[in-house]
């Protein structure tokens, strides 16, 4: 299961995952992309990740139809840009819900499974904001630092069935989310990268799937960063 495979990102893993034979459910309230609808070993659960009292009927509906979940890839997320100052409760509860409470609350149902069967893998798609802060985006940088506390202290709980939790920490990339940032603000990211140019998600995608397949059976509650070194 990936969530958020809407946006540039969920999609890049939901395409990086089925080329290497998995079968995707995408969970995303939004319109997939007809080439991802189209694809074989896709299938599109629309769902409001919002709702929290709505998720353990969801999963139960997921598993259900596709059996245990193998892996889940809690990538949805809402970016507010705004000093906190200005920024209204009900937009920080909103940040919180989708980039907190959502996955933590898919990962309490899906593991339940994952401890049945002896396995299985769950990826937070975090932030190098988590670690390095950046203006405007406090709530934001709380809730993937949040997340990566989260998964270190789940893996210690889990990794004894043979299952394994991890982040992955996302640089800038050209995505919906950094479309706000001015042009200025963009190159200066660049200019501090040492690759000199942003990342892509298809390379962050590849990220996630290294950490779902058995080559990294032995990896867990780390934050994997891709941002070209930028935080380096």
């Amino acid at each position: 299961m990936v969530t958020g495979t809407t946006g540039a990102l969920g999609g890049a893993i939901a395409r990086d995952l089925l080329l290497r034979n998995y079968r995707v459910v995408g969970v995303s309230r939004g319109r997939h992309d007809k080439s991802l609808l189209e694809a074989e070993g896709f299938f599109a659960k629309p769902f409001d990740l919002t709702e929290i009292s709505a998720i353990p009927k969801m999963l139960g509906e997921v598993t259900s139809d596709f059996g245990p979940l193998y892996g889940l890839v809690n990538n949805a997320a809402l970016g507010a840009d705004s000093v906190l100052a200005t920024m209204h409760a009900r937009d920080i509860q909103q940040v919180i819900g989708l980039n907190l409470n959502a996955p933590i609350e898919l990962s309490k149902h899906a593991v339940r499974g994952m401890l049945v069967s002896r396995q299985g893998r769950i990826i937070n798609i975090t932030s190098v904001v988590a670690q390095t802060g950046y203006k405007g985006l406090s709530v934001y940088a709380s809730t993937k630092a949040g997340l990566e506390g989260f998964s270190r202290s789940l893996a210690r709980e889990v990794g004894k069935r043979g299952i394994t939790v991890n982040n992955v920490a996302p640089g800038f990339m050209p995505t919906e989310m950094t479309s706000g940032l001015g042009e200025s603000q963009m190159n200066q990211i660049i200019r501090r990268t040492p690759i000199g140019r942003l990342v892509t998600p298809s390379e962050v995608a590849a990220g996630v799937s290294f950490l779902l397949s058995d080559l990294a059976s032995g990896i867990t509650g780390v934050t994997l960063t891709v941002d070209g070194g930028a935080s380096s």
